[in-house]
C-alpha cells in the first residue's frame, strides 16, 4: 500500500508582506527608520553642555543699604559674576569701600561701583576735577524728600530778601536722617568748587537755606 504523498512539500514558499506604495512605498518605510535610529542616537548622546562663561569676583551688597550711611564689612560680600554684564569702576575687594557712604540707596546684590560711593570719582563725575562735597542742611525738609542723587540745584538765602547764593549743583548724597531730632531741617550734599563750597558753610552758619530744583 502506498504511503499519500506529503502535502508540506507542495505548499507555496512563504513569503513577506511587500510594503504598500510599491518601491516608493518601500523607500519611505527605509528612510522613516533611519531618521528613527538617528533621533535615537542623539537622545542617547544628550546635549552638549553651554560653554562656560567669564566671570569675576566683584564686590555687591549683601543687603539693602541706606543712603549716606558708612558701610562695614558685614554690609559687603563678594560675588561671582559674568564679565559681560559688569558696569565700569565695579569694586574688586571690600577694603575701597569700608567706611564710605553710599551716595544713594543700594539694593542687596547690586554690584558697587567708584561712582554709587560719596568719594572723589563721585565728586569728579559730578561737579568738575576740583570739586568738593559740601553738606548743606535745608530748612524744609519736605523738599529734601523730593531730590535724588543726580538732580541739579540752586541754593537759596531765604532772608526777608531771599537771593540766590550757588547754582546749577549736582546733588551726590542725600544722608538717612539721623536718629537724635536734635537738628532742624534736612542735610543734602552737594558737589561744588572749593569756593562755593567754603561760601555756602558761612551762609549757612547765619542764614536758613532753601532749594530750587531744576527741571528733570
Amino acid at each position: 500500500m502506498s504511503r499519500p504523498p506529503d502535502e508540506r512539500l507542495h505548499r507555496p514558499p512563504l513569503r513577506l508582506p511587500r510594503p504598500r506604495g510599491g518601491v516608493f512605498g518601500a523607500l519611505r518605510w527605509l528612510v522613516a527608520a533611519v531618521l528613527v535610529a538617528l533621533a535615537g542616537l542623539l537622545l542617547a548622546a544628550g546635549t552638549p553642555p553651554a560653554p562656560a562663561v567669564p566671570s569675576a569676583s566683584v564686590l555687591v551688597a549683601a543687603r539693602d543699604l541706606a543712603a549716606g550711611v558708612s558701610l562695614t564689612r558685614s554690609d559687603l560680600r563678594m560675588a561671582q559674576l559674568p564679565r559681560t554684564v559688569l558696569p565700569r569702576g565695579v569694586l574688586r575687594d571690600a577694603a575701597g569701600a569700608v567706611g564710605r557712604a553710599p551716595a544713594g540707596p543700594v539694593r542687596a546684590g547690586e554690584p558697587l561701583t567708584d561712582l554709587r560711593l560719596l568719594g572723589p570719582p563721585l565728586l569728579r563725575a559730578s561737579g568738575g576735577p576740583a570739586a568738593v562735597a559740601a553738606p548743606v542742611r535745608i530748612a524744609d525738609p519736605g523738599v529734601v524728600s523730593l531730590l535724588r542723587p543726580g538732580d541739579r540745584v540752586d541754593v537759596i538765602a531765604a532772608g526777608e530778601r531771599a537771593r540766590v547764593v550757588a547754582s546749577d549743583l549736582p546733588v551726590v548724597a542725600i544722608p538717612v536722617p539721623g536718629g537724635d531730632g536734635a537738628a532742624e531741617g534736612a542735610l543734602v550734599v552737594l558737589a561744588a568748587a572749593p569756593d562755593v563750597a567754603a561760601r555756602l558753610v558761612g551762609i549757612a552758619s547765619t542764614t536758613r537755606l532753601a532749594l530750587t530744583v531744576h527741571g528733570r
